[in-house]
């Protein structure tokens, strides 16, 4: 199916193109004056989600200054939990709260709240009605392992291992919790879909923590029923795998979980990664935030060696993970004068 005019799609549906589309992730963010500003007059980041005019406004501002191929829905991973009767907030420089968290409590416990979540299909709506036609549109989810060391420990963690020993110890109660995840996971990407995105990615941001059998339990079985329902409903929305520090189980989570394209994080070496992955499977990455924030000669350098170590296959260029908020504007904008012209 052709790309609709939209780079970025394209290449998602498999097609390689040179040079390649590209968008940040985090970009609608602390980067950018225009965001603090906006965040400052809000009163705060959960406010500024629930704002659909104003998460709209966010989610847009990058392609004002950039011109990016993508836009990526503003909002945070966590709306899930918040939705599945968690109380969610952030607090200054402490990051994400949730309560109860799961390990006083169990998840049959929480009284689900759907309707916390239909603020941000409204921004969905907005941005939709509002997008150049070039771009394209991502919706995003946290993936079931990623959510459940939030809600188990009721804030982040180090080595997540809360929901490591839970796992262990109660494989059936966590297997509850992960169903609840999923369900509410479909349906919300579902909605999304619904509202006006063209693809949405799954964040697993916390992958990198799992023993390989765990990892198979955890993150790659409900990712794969994820997408096979999303498939179900949505058969022509791709879906975008991200297990950050997955490392060599990243060809077992290509070929089981069945994503259209995957993520590659800054610790992965891109040309390991054309070398081992289903040929033709889309990849996006994977340049290191920090050498983004660093600038100069190694950011010439590193942007160069993603580019020519990818281009054998279809390839989204972005970071290995979000844009740092000290990251100057300038480098941004050398990294996308290096990727447009070939990076040469």
């Amino acid at each position: 199916m052709p790309g609709e005019g939209r780079p970025l799609l394209a290449v998602l549906r498999g097609e390689r193109l040179d040079p390649p589309p590209i968008w940040m992730m985090r970009q609608a963010g602390r980067y950018l004056p225009e965001y603090r500003a906006l965040r400052a007059e809000k009163g705060g980041f959960l406010e500024l989600v629930h704002d659909s005019a104003a998460a709209a406004e966010v989610t847009l501002q990058p392609l004002g200054r950039f011109a990016f191929d993508g836009a990526i829905l503003f909002s945070d991973i966590l709306v899930i939990p918040h939705a599945l009767g968690q109380e969610l907030s952030f607090g200054p420089g402490e990051g994400p709260r949730l309560s109860p968290p799961l390990t006083g409590v169990g998840i049959e416990s929480l009284v689900p709240r759907p309707e916390r979540l239909d603020p941000i299909i409204e921004t969905v709506r907005r941005v939709a009605g509002a997008l150049p036609p070039q771009v394209t549109f991502l919706g995003f989810a946290g993936s079931p392992w990623t959510i459940a060391t939030y809600m188990v420990t009721g804030h982040g963690s180090r080595d997540h291992a809360d929901a490591r020993r839970l796992a262990y110890r109660d494989p059936a109660g966590f297997q509850q919790l992960i169903d609840r995840i999923v369900e509410a996971t479909v349906a919300y990407l579902s909605s999304q879909i619904e509202a006006g995105v063209h693809a949405v990615q799954l964040f697993d941001s916390w992958a990198g923590s799992l023993a390989p059998a765990q990892f198979e339990k955890w993150v790659i079985a409900p990712t794969a029923e994820i997408v096979a329902r999303l498939k179900a409903l949505h058969p022509d929305t791709p879906i975008i795998g991200f297990p950050k520090g997955a490392g060599a189980k990243l060809a077992a989570y290509a070929r089981e979980t069945s994503v259209d394209a995957l993520g590659l994080d800054e610790t992965i070496d891109p040309i390991w990664a054309h070398a081992t992955l289903p040929e033709g499977l889309p990849v996006q990455g994977n340049l290191d935030p920090l050498v983004l924030n660093a600038g100069g000669a190694a950011l010439d350098e590193a942007v160069r060696h993603v580019m020519h170590a990818l281009a054998g296959r279809p390839h989204i260029f972005n970071l290995g993970h979000g844009i740092l908020p000290d990251t100057p504007i300038a480098h941004v904008e050398r990294m996308l004068e290096l990727v447009r012209g070939g990076a040469r």
